[in-house]
């Protein structure tokens, strides 16, 4: 009998969320779909959480915040990261503070609808700015935010991105040796990396090498794939014109079809002690292909944290 308990570990296994990949025009520009639809079209995937996302329309009202933290916990399901743009990289000190104010607010957001995770970015890459420079603004106003952060539970995660949709240049620290020395300069328990695969390639660079370098501070993950819609990979190291041409030759697809290595992805994490939320940044082609994506990284999931 009191040996029983062996035989029955609990492997702490990732859980999955689903963000709104195809409808962000819908919910953040046009408004021909409420943030309500969304949750219910979601309700029917298998997943645990929605991904949030500081921009939809209806999050300017703050009263709308706890309505839709109440509507998602209704479907069974939680609100465990928020998705947002801070540009801490502006050389003007009173542009910085807006901004740091905006991520006090999405920070307030995120706390609000129950989550855990908010997300910040380094900033825009600005022609002007020098690595040392560019690291040093977004380090200070990310530590700027964080006891406001601690204070309410909630982890700032770093992603290595690409560009915002509303910004004219891509990430600062999009570039992996940046990245990295971002991610070093910011040592805090509730500062982490939020890893997303499919953003290296817009770097030029190889997911897993970089996954390598920081998965010992990931704590949240975005799921996608990629796949080359023409060339090779070697094309899309050599390509000129920066990442705004890598762009071009790539396109989102179904988790599991593209580029990503989903089992050596999988093996580092799990190597780390790695059970935090990945939540599935695509579906760009509906919700029958966001549904396959879920089947696809459940199996994934299992075969490697059970």
């Amino acid at each position: 009998q009191r040996f029983l308990h062996h035989s029955f570990q609990i492997t702490t296994m990732p859980k999955l969320a689903a963000f709104p990949k195809a409808f962000m025009q819908a919910l953040c520009k046009e408004g021909t779909m409420t943030v309500s639809e969304w949750i219910q079209l979601a309700s029917k995937l298998d997943v645990q959480g929605l991904e949030w996302y500081a921009g939809f329309l209806e999050m300017a009202d703050e009263s709308n915040w706890p309505r839709f933290r109440k509507e998602v916990e209704d479907t069974g399901k939680v609100i465990p990261m928020m998705c947002c743009s801070p540009d801490f990289t502006h050389p003007d000190a009173a542009f910085r503070e807006k901004e740091i104010a905006k991520q006090k607010r999405w920070i307030d957001m995120t706390h609000t609808l129950g989550g855990s995770y908010c997300r910040v970015l380094s900033g825009q890459r600005r022609p002007e700015l020098t690595l040392d420079e560019g690291v040093k603004l977004a380090a200070d106003s990310i530590y700027a935010c964080l006891p406001y952060a601690q204070e309410r539970g909630i982890t700032l995660i770093i992603e290595n991105h690409y560009k915002d949709d509303f910004w004219d240049y891509p990430e600062f620290a999009q570039k992996m040796d940046v990245f990295c020395k971002l991610v070093d300069a910011v040592n805090h328990p509730n500062f982490g990396v939020n890893y997303d695969p499919s953003n290296t390639y817009l770097a030029g660079e190889d997911p897993i090498e970089l996954l390598k370098r920081v998965s010992h501070r990931v704590v949240t993950m975005h799921a996608s794939d990629r796949y080359l819609a023409e060339g090779t990979i070697e094309d899309l190291r050599k390509e000129e014109g920066g990442a705004q041409g890598y762009a071009k030759r790539l396109r989102h697809g179904e988790i599991g079809k593209g580029l990503n290595d989903y089992d050596a992805i999988f093996t580092e994490l799990k190597s780390k002690g790695f059970n935090g939320w990945i939540s599935i940044e695509d579906g760009v082609d509906g919700m029958e292909q966001l549904a396959r994506s879920v089947e696809f990284l459940k199996k994934k999931i299992a075969q490697h944290w059970s």
